[in-house]
């Protein structure tokens, strides 16, 4: 009897183990993905215009994921090899820590269970990240880290405004090279200490942003239950950010949490991944009066290639809702801000961005508007918003 009940324990055991290393593989594909779709149309003209543009990204979760950036996947959205073929010279990262249940875009609660805490387990993540947030941050820059470290050809971090030069001067000679940024999708990581602020910048984080789904104790999320602005703790985050040259993200944050913002920083700020109201009118994107006041600021808003954020999320939409936000911010305002591998479902992977060139030519935009929106801008907000020294 008790030679029988141990192998029910090992067979148990065994069932158990072959769930956990399998369980990564399953959830993923259910969590995000792309439409079945034909090859978008890339005209010839489209394709050299592309080949000879410095495209960048402000926003793909893809560290979030069990999988290595180094090799093709066949599911999600970005890897460097998709990178390569899509031309992209810069993408930035963000650190996903936190994302409660039942989350949504009207109004979402900071209680509750939290997905990153069963992905944290599930994908077998350090056991320090599975009750710390501000580990799971430190744990998504060491893999990126890792990744520059094995590969430092494939992919360099941009940590100063030096490696931005650096990066384009060795891409116009031939190489291959992505710069990748870390960013943070909400600081709630802080875990409330002023100081963890440098903890985050000493891994390599140069682009923070305030808020993801939930209100934390910098204030009001776009999609929480308060609507407040910065509180105290929040205020002391921005300045430190400022001496430290990072650039402030308000993607998810509160309308007056944005209005705080501006007044408070001396420095340009982002909106990594979002839509113009005028164009899509979602609960996912602010109004359109805060966005020119950004833009005033001198940010940068980056378009998004989901529903929530342009509605159409096919090329022309996508195009359509970049139009529109050149119309209301001018042209040097606008960039791009996937979303990818953010629990969205897009109509093309990383590797068919030609698509967005095509159409943006499809639909009369000049060639300049094309450089500046595809990376030129991001580009020049990188090499201004970075630390100097």
């Amino acid at each position: 009897m008790r030679g029988r009940l141990r192998s029910i324990l090992l067979v148990g055991l065994a069932l158990l183990a072959v769930g956990l290393y399998l369980l990564p593989e399953l959830i993923e594909p259910q969590a995000q993905g792309t439409i079945p779709h034909e090859p978008w149309p890339v005209s010839e003209e489209a394709a050299a215009l592309h080949a000879s543009l410095v495209v960048g990204d402000l926003h793909s979760d893809t560290l979030l994921w069990h999988r290595d950036l180094r090799d093709r996947g066949s599911r999600g959205h970005v890897d460097l090899p998709r990178l390569r073929d899509g031309n992209v010279a810069v993408q930035v990262f963000p650190a996903v820590t936190k994302t409660p249940m039942g989350m949504n875009y009207d109004s979402t609660s900071s209680e509750g269970a939290d997905l990153v805490t069963l992905l944290a387990v599930v994908q077998r993540w350090p056991p320090r990240t599975w009750t710390s947030l501000l580990e799971r941050a430190v744990y998504q820059a060491e893999r990126l880290q890792s990744v520059e470290a094995a590969a430092p050809e494939e992919l360099t971090i941009l940590r100063r405004a030096e490696d931005v030069d650096a990066l384009l001067e060795a891409r116009a000679g031939g190489a291959k090279t992505v710069g990748g940024l870390l960013a943070t999708e909400g600081l709630h990581p802080l875990e409330g200490e002023l100081a963890n602020v440098d903890r985050l910048f000493a891994e390599g984080y140069r682009m923070m942003g305030l808020h993801h789904f939930f209100d934390n104790r910098l204030g009001g999320s776009l999609h929480g239950e308060s609507g407040e602005g910065l509180t105290e703790f929040g205020e002391q985050v921005v300045r430190r950010l400022d001496e430290l040259e990072v650039m402030i993200d308000v993607a998810h944050s509160a309308p007056a949490v944005v209005d705080d913002v501006l007044s408070i920083t001396r420095r340009p700020v982002v909106v990594s991944h979002t839509g113009i109201h005028s164009a899509c009118p979602s609960a996912r994107n602010i109004d359109d009066g805060r966005m020119v006041a950004i833009a005033k600021h001198g940010g940068l808003v980056g378009i998004g290639y989901w529903d929530g954020a342009v509605c159409d999320f096919e090329p022309a939409g996508v195009v359509r809702s970049i139009r529109r936000a050149v119309e209301l911010l001018g042209v040097d305002h606008v960039a791009l801000g996937s979303d990818y591998d953010g629990a969205t479902t897009v109509a093309f992977d990383t590797s068919e961005l030609a698509a967005l060139t095509h159409e943006m030519r499809a639909q009369g935009m000049t060639e300049a508007e094309i450089r500046a929106v595809m990376g030129g801008n991001l580009v020049r907000f990188l090499r201004a918003g970075l630390p100097q020294s």
